[in-house]
């Protein structure tokens, strides 16, 4: 295991290391391999979402309330760390398979985001029996899967990719080494504008379902199953979205997400309050066009970037993301309650349709 960077056979200090385009493919494939399974495991939480997932059942029995928020706070962090990880997994990728090396990072995560709701009920009784409050069973299995897929990480993730990248581009200086760190080219935001749109859309009708089903006298597994299938289509499509978008180009896979959320949002206008089949239709719609969008935009958000901006731009544009869907699912609320579900479900697929002109005004700078 190659734990220095510097150590890169014919490597010299200050130079970009010598390094085989088989030795980079290679060390790309190790990399997605561990990223996988630390996905599986938990999320790429590090330490830091397993000590929050702790936190949280400590403060559970402790009875304490600013532990409770502060351990939150923590595991909110690991858990934006998860999501960051679809960087890691194309730093080293050719250009033609960035999207690829994004989708693998979010299709592992399917396992858990799909199993992990299932185990809420047997890790609530397994709480019970610990003498633990039963609501904070969950975050046994967080504190588990998060700090395992940190010691998978740290033990596992050598040669950095990031930092490996960066030799090879010669910018492992402070500033790049030749000066300041270049601005992120305009592909970025409109990779950025991709991704918060979608977001938008996909939080403010997923949020307001469950209560919309529980109003029509839908019970908790059908609210269940139609959440467990939407997070599937959330994650499970990137077996394939990945390739699409190496082979078809970002901007054709970004629009099909602005008309897939379109059709999510009309069918779920458009669906009788009874229908739990052509709700099933409208949240699975809802999670593929989130994909798309979420796959597309990253990959742009790469192409657009240099190894030295693009932690930076990354972070940033994800704070935008989270942001967003925050400010979405708050106003989901007021909107359906001054107005109604179909109405929302309407403005939130017509909100997608803005990728359209924000694709169009920026694809001088979006790789095809």
């Amino acid at each position: 295991m190659v734990g220095n960077i510097d150590a890169v056979p014919g490597s010299v200090p200050g130079t970009p290391p010598v390094i085989t385009a088989e030795e980079e493919a290679r060390i790309h494939r190790r990399t997605l391999r561990v990223i996988i399974l630390s996905q599986i495991l938990g999320g790429a939480g590090i330490s830091g979402g397993g000590l929050g997932a702790v936190g949280v059942v400590v403060a559970a029995v402790a009875d304490s309330v600013p532990l409770l928020f502060i351990s939150l706070f923590i595991y909110g962090a690991g858990t934006a760390t998860n999501l960051q990880t679809r960087y890691a997994s194309s730093d080293l990728a050719p250009a033609e398979k960035r999207g690829h090396g994004t989708s693998m990072a979010m299709v592992a995560t399917t396992v858990g985001a799909v199993a992990g709701p299932n185990l809420i009920d047997p890790l609530g009784h397994l709480a019970d029996n610990l003498g633990i409050p039963t609501l904070a069973g969950p975050f046994l299995l967080a504190a588990v899967a998060y700090l395992a897929a940190g010691v998978t990480l740290f033990l596992l993730l050598r040669p950095d990719p990031y930092l490996l990248a960066r030799q090879i581009a010669g910018d492992d200086g402070p500033g790049g080494g030749t000066g300041p760190v270049p601005k992120p080219a305009g592909g970025a935001w409109v990779g950025a504008a991709t991704m918060i749109l979608t977001q938008m859309t996909m939080v403010a009708i997923m949020t307001m379902t469950p209560v919309h089903m529980r109003a029509h006298d839908h019970g908790m597994g059908a609210v269940g199953l139609v959440i467990g299938l939407h997070v599937a289509s959330m994650w499970l499509p990137s077996l394939v979205t990945g390739r699409l978008v190496d082979s078809a180009g970002r901007v054709p896979v970004a629009v099909a997400a602005g008309v897939t959320l379109l059709a999510a949002g009309l069918t779920a206008a458009l669906a009788p309050a009874d229908s739990l089949v052509l709700l099933i239709v409208a949240l699975m719609l809802l999670g593929l066009g989130w994909n798309l969008g979420l796959v597309s935009g990253t990959a742009m958000v790469v192409d657009a970037t240099v190894p030295a901006n693009r932690p930076q731009t990354q972070g940033t544009v994800d704070v935008g993301i989270a942001l967003s869907g925050a400010v979405a699912g708050l106003a989901s609320g007021a909107v359906m309650t001054a107005t109604s579900y179909q109405i929302l479900d309407v403005i939130g697929g017509v909100l997608s349709l803005l990728l359209v002109p924000a694709l169009r005004w920026g694809r001088q700078g979006v790789r095809r």
